[in-house]
């Protein structure tokens, strides 16, 4: 029975929008569309949400056949659903991102998806609202940054002070003074000096850093 048969049928997408680190710079996983609609325009990656899986499933399954990966650390942003927002039929895109560190992708399937890294500060002309996913995006990680450990699923295991404070600064947009962030570091009992030495910046070198993931999750407090 077809209990809702008076009701219009349109299309459910998902669209990821995925950050990583590329040589010490954020980045964005995009894609050059080779068909309509809106064919020779960059995008984010996406995909319709099957009969068989919920929204959150098709997320997943649209990360993993780009990363090879199935715990990518993803969130759901919001849903777009603008009667306009694809030329093509009416289409209502719930949107997510993750975001991947070092290693956490396959450059060979990202080739096979025609995905690139484009760097945050380079981006495009993007197509339909994706404009707006990644400026809605950027907007809800700025204001889980400093409250939220979610940065460190971008850097390696081990880091430097340096590397940490450059993320953050990027993240946010604005820069940052370098007494204040180590002082409030230092007071984050999840975040632990390491006797390892980092070396390819100078030849005296730099302390290298891990998150104590454990830590965190006992009830540390989280603030920078």
């Amino acid at each position: 029975m077809h209990y809702y048969s008076e009701n219009p049928r349109f299309y459910i997408a998902v669209d990821c929008i995925i950050f990583g680190l590329v040589e010490g710079r954020l980045c964005l996983l995009l894609t050059k569309r080779d068909f309509e609609p809106e064919k020779g325009k960059w995008s984010v990656m996406g995909g319709f949400v099957q009969e068989a899986e919920s929204v959150h499933e098709a997320a997943r399954r649209v990360l993993r056949q780009l990363t090879g990966l199935e715990n990518v650390y993803m969130e759901q942003v919001h849903a777009f659903g603008a009667v306009d927002r694809d030329p093509g039929e009416r289409v209502v895109s719930i949107a997510y991102y993750a975001l991947l560190g070092p290693g956490e992708y396959d450059p060979a399937l990202l080739e096979a998806h025609n995905a690139v890294w484009v760097r945050l500060d380079e981006l495009p002309p993007l197509g339909f609202d994706h404009p707006q996913m990644v400026e809605r995006t950027l907007a809800l990680i700025r204001r889980k940054f400093s409250t939220e450990p979610i940065g460190f699923n971008l850097l390696p295991e081990l880091f430097t002070l340096s590397q940490l404070q450059t993320l953050y600064e990027t993240i946010l947009g604005e820069p940052l003074d370098k007494r204040n962030f180590r002082k409030r570091v230092a007071e984050t009992d999840c975040i632990e000096k390491t006797e390892l030495i980092d070396k390819t910046g100078s030849r005296r070198g730099a302390s290298l850093y891990r998150f104590n993931d454990t830590k965190y999750h006992t009830g540390q407090k989280f603030k920078i």
